[in-house]
């Protein structure tokens, strides 16, 4: 079943798809570039029922960064992946076709430095307001620097 699905959805995306893998029953991965991504998301929504965005989540391969695109429909679960250059790390907001995407793209902004071009809020989600520019916890050359304990009231 989850063949058939993959080889319909490639012939319905006709050339922008990089790869499309079937791992097991009911899981598909595509690869896509990011130019084709809104397009990809639309066809996939509105051919193929795949309304739900389970997560989006962001891996750096220290090479590039790669976007994971989860999404599940009562058929499978498919995973939309986007590979973007480390040099300049953006890619397109995809609220305009998933509203409650935004979360996760303000989400990727704070912890990997990715610029979500589009993003309705692009304010902070999880790091401070005064967190240093150019800071991304989950790059793998980030180091964590303690900050110096300071404990009220403590003797000299």
């Amino acid at each position: 079943m989850s063949q058939q699905l993959a080889d319909r959805i490639n012939e319905v995306l006709m050339g922008m798809v990089i790869e499309i893998k079937v791992p097991a029953e009911r899981r598909i991965f595509l690869t896509v570039s990011a130019d084709n991504l809104l397009d990809v998301i639309r066809k996939l929504r509105d051919d193929f029922g795949f309304y739900h965005l389970s997560t989006i989540s962001g891996v750096d391969t220290v090479k590039n960064f790669e976007i994971l695109y989860h999404f599940a429909n009562s058929q499978c679960c498919i995973t939309v992946r986007v590979v973007i250059h480390r040099e300049n790390p953006e890619i397109i907001s995809i609220c305009e076709l998933i509203p409650g995407a935004i979360l996760y793209e303000r989400e990727i902004q704070d912890l990997l430095g990715i610029t979500v071009k589009n993003i309705p809020d692009p304010r902070p989600l999880l790091l401070p307001d005064d967190w240093p520019a150019g800071n991304c916890p989950l790059r793998k050359d980030w180091s964590y620097q303690a900050p110096e304990e300071k404990i009220p009231g403590e003797k000299k």
